[in-house]
């Protein structure tokens, strides 16, 4: 696809156009809320609103619903969006624009939260391209969000001292005590250890596109946006496509001297994500979140390890490093044609960084995703989290706390200082 900005919005965008809106020349940055069913927008609203700007920013709420979903959950939206509009005329000015759409018809087909993020961060896109700034930033958020009052000035910074990256993740933390029953705050302990546990094992296995895609805590160029086709339809892990589309154009980063706090509470509004997880470990009987075995993670690092070595191996050598390999990744690979797909990933390159890049162009995050659970489903079965995070741990040559929700904040901790 070409980058022309306008081929996007002509043949890629949400067809709708719901707001006719030129914002100020020196906005740079853009935030986008789906919000679905929600109670509490106003919470969020009010966090982005006492956050620090130097610029002008532009907020779009998305307040959405499927053509077939319940009056409950029609009237919810559209009290929501009324609730909003009253706030938006009481609170104070400042350097932040407040737009909100309220789409309750959405077709049954595509309603979910990656078209509600779609047809935001196309408005965005639009935004931006009435006042030509094809590079400002998108950044995603979410309508049971809170966040620091940082957020926007760290999300600005690392971009202007990045300008070659297309996007990035935010550090994001999971309220652990607060009005919730006790329980759920365990459930999500639990629950970020594993999403945390998860990038930090594919890092140490020496992936290179390891990073958090949660959807509430991620931002990504306008231009980035439109080259890789702008955001899916899926109606749940949108994020995990969407970045991992992104990624790999390189120089992706992290955005850590801030954070995002989504919220803990469980949800069944989509087939998986966090509030079906919570829900569901709410449900159980229990006593901890499982999660992938390591030994998944060292066999990858196995096969990792020696992927440059393929560059000058011709195909009987490759096929003999492939039969030393360990059985779990050996039988991925057979299965994924892999004698194949190396050489014709050779054919095309004529560096090591060609080769390298077209590599995982190909193995990429879906694939690695697909042989970890391919790993879990055939040889080794899920473990308790806090066994899998004392590994990691391990391997960090760090001491491993006894208590769970130490473990989470050392683990946060180790992220933030990226060993």
């Amino acid at each position: 696809m070409k980058a022309d900005p306008n081929i996007y919005l002509t043949r890629y965008a949400y067809p709708k156009c719901y707001l006719d809106y030129k914002p100020d020349a020196t906005t740079d940055l853009i935030v986008v809320l789906p919000c679905h069913n929600e109670p509490a927008l106003l919470t969020s609203l009010a966090a982005i609103d006492v956050c620090d700007s130097l610029y002008p920013v532009e907020i779009i709420v998305v307040i959405n619903a499927s053509a077939d979903a319940s009056e409950g959950v029609k009237l919810q939206n559209t009290n929501t969006y009324n609730s909003a509009l009253e706030w938006l005329r009481d609170k104070k000015q400042s350097n932040k624009s407040f737009h909100f759409i309220l789409e309750n018809e959405l077709p049954k087909k595509h309603a979910g939260v990656g078209l509600a993020r779609k047809i935001g961060m196309d408005e965005a896109v639009r935004m931006f391209e009435s006042i030509d700034k094809p590079k400002g930033v998108i950044l995603c958020f979410d309508a049971d969000c809170t966040c620091e009052q940082n957020l926007l000035t760290e999300v600005c910074a690392f971009f202007d001292k990045n300008p070659s990256s297309p996007g990035c993740a935010i550090n994001f933390e999971h309220p652990l005590e607060g009005e919730l029953d006790v329980q759920v705050y365990k459930a999500i302990t639990y629950y970020e250890m594993h999403l945390r546990y998860y990038v930090d094992a594919l890092k140490y296995a020496g992936f290179p596109y390891a990073f958090q895609t949660i959807g509430s805590s991620m931002a990504v160029r306008s231009s980035a946006y439109q080259k890789q086709g702008g955001m899916n339809r899926r109606k749940a892990g949108e994020d995990f496509y969407f970045l991992h589309k992104i990624i790999p154009l390189g120089d992706f980063g992290e955005v850590n001297a801030t954070a995002i706090y989504p919220s803990p509470r469980a949800s069944d509004r989509v087939p998986f994500g966090t509030g079906r997880a919570v829900g569901e470990w709410l449900s159980g009987d229990q006593n901890e979140y499982m999660t992938y075995n390591h030994h998944i993670f060292e066999d990858l690092k196995n096969f990792l390890t020696q992927v440059d070595s393929y560059f000058k191996m011709n195909q009987n050598d490759i096929q003999k490093q492939l039969e030393r390999l360990p059985k779990s990744i050996r039988e991925f690979l057979t299965a994924s044609d892999f004698n194949h797909k190396i050489v014709e990933v050779k054919s095309q390159s004529t560096n090591i960084d060609t080769f390298r890049k077209r590599f995982y162009q190909w193995f990429d995050g879906f694939r690695v995703l697909k042989y970890v659970h391919f790993a879990r489903d055939h040889y080794y079965a899920n473990i308790p989290t806090t066994v899998a995070v004392s590994w990691l741990f391990e391997k960090y040559d760090l001491p491993i706390p006894t208590d769970v929700k130490a473990m989470l904040l050392a683990l946060r901790e180790v992220d933030k200082s990226k060993i």
